[in-house]
């Protein structure tokens, strides 16, 4: 997958032991990766209320088998005290912070890091870091969090979020919304109305089938509200990605399969479904969905079948 350049630097994040050591100063010496036990050891000291979620049915990008969210009430950091924090572990290992109430001020007390600006955010890349400050919201998050934009997402587990919303669309079927060789003035209109928020940009050029990019926030595809990413050429979308993770690989290939039927195409970084319209992405976690005329020119000239 392609994006510009400015967009590659604000959203890759750069894993640093400079970035470890500041999470560790912020919270008691808390680390990203660490497990849940070591982890909350180190933060019931410093915390009103805890509260431990376990989820059986894991739904979240980055859980395989198992999905916690340890819960803090005003959590005393070593930079003030955070009204709210949720510590979010992916089989045993934290994988994403997300901060509210006293959260910006808290945890950026520290930071020397180059700040980035996207939409509404700001990327502190060395530090793992992502703000939101009309909402007072921080994110900290490890690279494979950061992929399919978990900052974005607000977990329903966070006491604020009193009524969260429910996650109703679990299919592996790509969205009615979503029409491959739509006009884009037709479909902006609806993209727009079934994501919380979009973001337009112009491409770079190095795509020659594509030269505008509406990137949607919050759609809804197998189980979890995702970003996706459609491309028009022509003023025609012709290719879509939905950002997933590593750890629900096995749960989006079996969703697949339910909807599309079995592999036809398989190698170490893709499956592909449905006369090659549907491709699974392995290497980077995706699926990517591709217009009949841009199957084919995929099939023949990059799967070389």
């Amino acid at each position: 997958m392609k994006i510009s350049l400015i967009l590659t630097a604000i959203l890759v994040l750069i894993i640093t032991s400079e970035g470890n050591a500041q999470i560790e100063l912020i919270f008691n010496g808390v680390q990203l990766e660490e497990s849940l036990q070591s982890a909350k050891d180190k933060i019931e000291p410093f915390t009103e209320k805890m509260v431990l979620f376990e989820v059986e049915n894991p739904t979240f990008p980055l859980s395989k088998d198992l999905e916690a969210h340890l819960v803090c009430s005003n959590y005393k950091s070593s930079y003030g005290t955070i009204s709210e924090l949720v510590f979010t572990f992916a089989d045993d290992k934290l994988v994403y912070i997300q901060a509210h109430g006293n959260a910006i001020e808290a945890i950026t007390a520290i930071t020397k890091d180059t700040v980035q600006n996207y939409m509404d955010y700001r990327f502190y890349p060395k530090d793992h870091m992502v703000t939101k400050p009309s909402e007072d919201k921080v994110w900290i998050l490890t690279e494979d969090a950061m992929h399919p934009n978990l900052f974005t997402w607000d977990n329903p587990y966070l006491p604020s979020n009193k009524e969260p919303k429910k996650i109703t669309y679990t299919s592996g079927r790509i969205p009615d919304v979503i029409k491959l060789g739509g006009n884009l003035d037709q479909l902006k209109t609806n993209l727009e109305r079934a994501s919380d928020f979009t973001f337009t940009m112009e491409l770079d050029g190095s795509d020659p089938n594509a030269q505008l990019q509406i990137d949607c926030f919050g759609i809804e595809y197998a189980g979890f509200p995702r970003k996706f990413e459609a491309r028009f050429g022509d003023g025609k979308l012709n290719v879509l990605w939905i950002l997933t993770g590593k750890g629900e690989e096995d749960r989006i290939r079996q969703k697949l399969i339910s909807e599309y039927g079995p592999v036809i195409f398989k190698d170490d970084n893709w499956e592909v479904f449905d006369n090659w319209q549907v491709i699974l992405r392995k290497d980077k976690p995706e699926v990517l969905v591709l217009t009949e005329e841009l199957a084919v020119f995929y099939k023949r000239d990059y799967f070389k079948q």
